[in-house]
């Protein structure tokens, strides 16, 4: 996953719209777009995370072209939503704001079981096995399916862990926006 961490990290730098899109609900046309860059095509059965990882060794890897690439599908992919009603970064980052707030209103208003109990399982899930990881010798035909398995859980468990205290990814954009906002009263 650092792979990623720091492929994501080059995406915020070079196609800042892209990457917004990446942390919603329109993650998918966003890393189709970066597959674009490099030529992948990713197998119809592809995971998440294998896609993640093939872009991540792509982006490693990059030339300046395909650098240079990255930054016009940003802003093709910034044009493109604009036309589709999405003005700029913020609108798009929103989506994901809204997405929270109504899992959480959602919860609010029913007091629904299912949220606490499918986290309690996911956490349970997740750190059983990466304890289970530490005791047990995984035979080397079946490590691929158990990490994939810790990988997949991991991530629900991140997602489960966002739904009930937020997301700091908003809050590093929101800081990153009013750094680079003109104070009120300050002419430029």
């Amino acid at each position: 996953m650092s792979g990623w961490t720091s492929a994501l990290n080059v995406i915020k730098t070079l196609a800042p719209t892209i990457a917004t899109a990446i942390g919603g609900p329109l993650a998918g046309g966003a890393v189709m777009a970066l597959e674009g860059v490099f030529g992948i095509t990713p197998k119809s059965d592809a995971s998440t995370e294998d896609r993640q990882s093939t872009l991540a060794a792509a982006i490693s890897g990059a030339t300046p072209e395909q650098l240079a690439a990255m930054r016009k599908a940003d802003q093709d992919y910034a044009l493109a939503m604009a036309q589709a009603g999405f003005k700029d970064t913020e609108t798009l980052a929103s989506l994901v704001v809204q997405d929270t707030v109504s899992a959480r209103d959602m919860q609010v208003a029913t007091k629904s079981l299912t949220p606490p109990l499918l986290t309690l399982t996911i956490t349970a899930g997740f750190f059983g096995l990466l304890v289970m990881l530490f005791f047990v010798n995984v035979p080397e035909a079946n490590k691929a399916i158990v990490y994939s398995c810790v990988g997949s859980l991991g991530t629900a468990w991140l997602v489960a862990v966002h739904f009930w205290f937020g997301d700091t990814q908003t809050s590093a954009r929101k800081t990153e926006l009013l750094a680079q906002s003109t104070p009120p009263g300050i002419q430029q």
